[in-house]
């Protein structure tokens, strides 16, 4: 697994951010941040690939609609 491919949880996402918990679970409802992945029952994290994809530009970042016409 390449580093980008690494799985990071919400403690680091925070950091990397600077978002707070709200704001980034509404721009994940937005669909203007990369959403979660489940990684156990109870756990959840990011792709970090995803995330630096964000971090480049936040502004224009979508979320990937698979099956659906933008």
């Amino acid at each position: 697994m390449s580093n980008s491919e690494r799985i990071i949880r919400l403690k680091t996402v925070l950091a990397r951010t600077g978002l707070s918990r709200s704001t980034m679970y509404r721009k994940i409802a937005e669909g203007t941040f990369p959403a979660q992945v489940r990684i156990s029952i109870h756990g959840a994290g990011w792709h970090e690939s995803e995330l630096n994809r964000w971090i480049a530009d936040p502004v224009g970042y979508r979320e990937e609609q698979h099956g659906r016409s933008s």
